[in-house]
């Protein structure tokens, strides 16, 4: 005897998935996470509180999952045959990433809310800092093996001096760039890594 689904089995449809995900975004862009609640997403998605249930087990789980499926994503691991060709590919990413007009928002209020909760800073660097650095490693142990980079680099350290000076010109000094700062960037984050004339 052959047996049905069972009448109301949850079926995750991917554009109810997708409504819902921007929904998410918009309401952390305008409420933060601390005002976010599940029914606003599921007002604003046009949705049952089910269905982001159905995928969620709560607010932290649901903001999570989407900030870091859209940061990760928006993580580049380009491979242009050389470090500076892959340095100027990965700040135009971070340039992209952190201007974004809903997550250059969203940004602020995150680290705000790790500041309060250890728990969800655990959270934010287990599913997004974690996943970005490893590609970041990636360019790195590259332009090693290729002899661009020292192998007794701090990768660490490079990783951090990479990403810090988009972080601090954007959303501490909420200053802007010009069309030469990725360039100028690129050669000074290769003198200061020690990278190999080439």
């Amino acid at each position: 005897m052959t047996r049905r689904t069972p009448t109301g089995a949850a079926v995750l449809q991917p554009q109810i998935t997708t409504s819902i995900t921007e929904a998410v975004l918009d309401e952390l862009a305008e409420q933060g996470f601390a005002r976010m609640s599940m029914e606003s997403v599921a007002r604003r998605a046009g949705v049952g509180k089910s269905a982001l249930y159905r995928r969620w087990s709560s607010k932290q789980d649901m903001a999570m999952a989407v900030i870091a499926e859209f940061s990760v994503a928006q993580a580049p691991n380009p491979d242009t045959g050389s470090l500076r060709g892959d340095l100027r590919a990965s700040i135009d990413a971070l340039l992209t990433w952190l201007t974004h007009p809903r997550f250059s928002r969203i940004l602020p209020d995150l680290i705000a809310e790790t500041a309060r909760t250890p728990a969800l800073a655990d959270v934010v660097a287990t599913m997004i800092g974690t996943p970005r650095r490893a590609r970041g490693a990636e360019i790195l142990a590259r332009a090693i093996h290729r002899g661009e980079l020292p192998a007794d680099l701090d990768q660490e350290l490079a990783l951090d001096l990479i990403a810090a000076p988009i972080y601090w010109r954007l959303s501490v000094r909420s200053s802007t760039t010009d069309p030469t700062y990725p360039d100028t960037l690129t050669e000074m984050l290769l003198r200061a890594l020690g990278a190999a004339s080439r």
